[in-house]
């Protein structure tokens, strides 16, 4: 099955002037889900217990926490994010910020889970 992440095969979950977030839940366990973070904006961060997720970063510029790790991030680049760890976005540039997220659809947990 061939997708787009758009209005026509995924459904828009979220959309305010931080992001726009569009899931596609076809699969049985796995969403497929695009970002939209608009300039000089940051995700709230949070962590899901018992869940890991992978970032794919499509457009635009920032930097990612995972956990106590900083790093910059670009188009091309992809994040592994292990179970439970904290994970937040901040777009640090001119453009959209967009990346695709994929992850287990059936979450156990969602929490803060910043680092102390």
């Amino acid at each position: 099955m061939k997708i787009k992440l758009n209005n026509l095969d995924s459904t828009l979950v979220h959309s305010n002037d931080t992001y726009d977030v569009i899931d596609n839940d076809s699969l049985d366990t796995l969403v497929v889900s695009k970002t939209v973070l608009h300039p000089d904006k940051t995700t709230r961060g949070h962590a899901h217990t018992g869940q890991e997720e992978i970032y794919l970063y499509l457009s635009g510029v920032g930097t990612m926490q995972v956990a106590n790790e900083q790093m910059p991030i670009k188009q091309g680049d992809i994040v592994l994010i292990p179970d439970s760890a904290f994970h937040k976005v901040v777009n640090t540039g001119t453009d959209d910020l967009v990346f695709i997220s994929i992850f287990n659809g059936n979450r156990r947990e969602v929490h803060d889970g910043a680092p102390k």
